[in-house]
């Protein structure tokens, strides 16, 4: 035994100073797997190729648009039930919260910067019954925002915070919109910020049962919990309206939404920064649409125009002789086509301001009559008609 050990001990000496000389090298490779040396086998091309034109124009007007957009959460310390419209919205834009609102802050809506010194655009079921609103910037800085003014009527809110300098997104013009002209809708649905979905106009003039104002852009757009407040753009990447509902039993996207158009805002938000309420004229009428037997007795030849159901004691409309069964087919020389053009028209023009009704009577005929409209209450509509 001792032999052999003394062998082996000779072979590692004479090893050793072989290797220690260089007379004899050891070099080692380590073992090649398919998972060191495989090369990909998928194909790769780089991103020089550019998009199509018609591809292309929502990733330069996301990338213009998205700053603008931001997000309104809100701190509510007590329980407290909204007004009718919140109610009416809250069935269509169901955030969740149930009979009991939450305490604490929570994302309940998006908004967009309307100017660079610091007011935004929102709902007012968004900011409904807050005691603290902090708006969050796409920068993700975040302001203290006060309440300017609401306006419960058309759901439309305007916020200031103290900033400046901030991209502010253009106006544009909502009554130019074609039915089938894509649009992109901005906002931060389920609290995920930033969020854009596209789309195309559905409809126009979308009466859905929130009010005598109602005057809605139907889309297509994904429109989610979240959304409400935030900016609709056209393709000129101005803004043409505010995402504001959507129409699902479960409270999912089912691709119809409404959005209030800005032109229709536009007065609204004059009005909330200049004196922080809307002032709406009166004319005193309920009205409802033209029946069959309306128009045959009117002798008109189209449906066009708001039928009389009932004039109210001591009105304007009282002072210029309407009686129910008129039929008003122009407002201040411009025509009439249904009861919410007249609605819209009588509200839209101020209180004290002289007008000119065009009026087809029964078995009279075609008549003008004049008056001075009142300003407009907060009473609720008329049980036979919609109070103008």
């Amino acid at each position: 035994m001792r032999r052999p050990a003394g062998v082996l001990l000779i072979l590692a000496l004479i090893a050793s100073a072989l290797w220690a000389t260089g007379v004899v090298t050891v070099r080692i490779n380590p073992p090649t797997t398919d998972f060191v040396s495989a090369s990909p086998f998928w194909e790769e091309r780089g991103g020089e190729a550019q998009l199509p034109p018609p591809l292309r124009i929502w990733v330069d007007l996301a990338k213009t648009t998205r700053p603008a957009a931001v997000n309104v959460s809100t701190t509510q310390r007590v329980k407290g039930r909204g007004p009718l419209p919140e109610d009416f919205f809250r069935r269509f834009f169901d955030r969740g919260r149930g009979d009991e609102p939450p305490r604490g802050r929570q994302s309940l809506g998006s908004g967009v910067i309307a100017s660079a010194d610091g007011y935004i655009v929102t709902n007012g079921h968004v900011v409904a019954d807050a005691d603290e609103i902090v708006v969050r910037l796409s920068d993700h800085s975040e302001h203290k925002a006060k309440v300017v003014g609401v306006d419960p009527r058309t759901d439309v809110a305007l916020l200031k915070i103290e900033a400046r300098n901030l991209p502010a997104l253009p106006f544009g013009d909502s009554d130019k919109l074609e039915v089938g002209e894509p649009i992109m809708a901005i906002g931060n649905p389920f609290g995920l910020e930033q969020t854009v979905t596209t789309g195309i106009v559905s409809a126009k003039e979308r009466f859905i049962g929130s009010g005598p104002y109602d005057d809605f852009i139907q889309i297509d757009a994904s429109i989610n919990p979240g959304n409400s407040g935030g900016p609709l753009v056209d393709t000129r990447g101005t803004l043409v309206g505010i995402n504001t509902a959507i129409f699902s039993q479960t409270g999912g996207s089912v691709g119809i939404g409404f959005a209030i158009p800005v032109n229709l805002a536009k007065d609204v938000l004059r009005q909330l920064k200049d004196r922080g309420e809307v002032v709406r004229g009166y004319l005193g009428v309920s009205v409802m649409p033209l029946t069959p037997e309306a128009q045959k007795a009117a002798k008109l030849d189209s449906s066009r125009g708001a039928l009389v159901a009932e004039v109210v004691p001591g009105s304007p409309a009282t002072a210029a002789g309407l009686k129910p069964g008129d039929v008003i087919v122009a407002f201040q020389g411009e025509p009439i086509q249904n009861p919410h053009d007249l609605t819209r028209r009588v509200a839209g023009t101020p209180p004290g301001t002289k007008v000119t009704l065009r009026v087809v009577r029964p078995g009279t005929g075609p008549t003008s009559v004049e008056t001075a409209l009142a300003r407009l209450k907060d009473v609720p509509p008329a049980p036979t008609g919609e109070r103008r």
